[in-house]
């Protein structure tokens, strides 16, 4: 695949005027909007509560929204915050392969997108390894591979950095971002850590259920570090 060309804006993802609430509790979203371009690198900042991650649910399909309307392009792909929630078989190889089984393909072919996959993020040599036997950083990129075996062209991303040390943490923003620059892929990665805003296409931020800033990450990032000094 060739890389993607910026001239192309039109939107991999669609968030319009989505309300979502849990049973008995105030709404966490209120006429939340929002449009990330294909093949870009974009994130979601906001406190704890700001409703970062039940977009991202609604998103994926997990639930379903009040009133509103999402549009994501499939196939999509979800990485986790903890990544031992989606890895289920025991070894990294057999795993990739495992979201492959509804595609009926042939040994072969399943056996090609693995390794693919697993080239991509720089872990081939890891193919037999025990998933028990990974850093908390591979399991994040092994999961990152099940989604590019899949030939995802999205990938939602929970806070993959929340359980990792600072250095395993760029390490894993770098990667998505040379996978978005390489193969055209667009990602939504959802944060807290204003230094992850350096390695993205633009930036959301995410208040009372809302966004009410966008556009251009370093500007975004001033702007919060200039409330937080207030």
């Amino acid at each position: 695949m060739t890389p993607h060309e910026k001239s192309d804006r039109s939107p991999a993802i669609t968030v319009d005027q989505i309300c979502f609430g849990w049973s008995g509790d105030k709404s966490v979203l209120n006429n939340c909007s929002l449009q990330v371009p294909k093949g870009e690198f974009w994130m979601l900042l906001g406190n704890n509560g700001s409703g970062k991650s039940t977009l991202l649910r609604l998103l994926a399909g997990l639930i379903t929204p009040h009133s509103g309307r999402v549009a994501i392009h499939s196939p999509f792909g979800f990485v986790f915050q903890n990544p031992d929630q989606q890895l289920v078989m025991p070894t990294v190889g057999a795993d990739i392969a495992f979201g492959l089984v509804k595609e009926h393909l042939s040994y072969v072919e399943v056996k090609e997108r693995v390794r693919e996959a697993l080239s991509a993020v720089n872990l081939l040599e890891l193919e037999r390894r025990p998933i028990y036997a990974l850093s908390g950083g591979q399991k994040q990129r092994i999961a990152i591979a099940g989604a590019l075996a899949r030939h995802c062209e999205v990938i939602l991303f929970d806070e993959p950095t929340a359980l990792l040390d600072p250095d395993t943490q760029i390490e894993l923003v770098e990667q998505v971002q040379n996978l978005v620059k390489v193969r055209g892929l667009t990602a939504l990665w959802v944060t807290h850590r204003l230094e992850e805003l350096d390695y993205c296409d633009g930036a959301f931020l995410l208040q009372d259920g809302k966004v009410v800033a966008q556009g251009e990450p370093q500007a975004l990032k001033a702007q919060v570090l200039a409330t937080e000094s207030q």
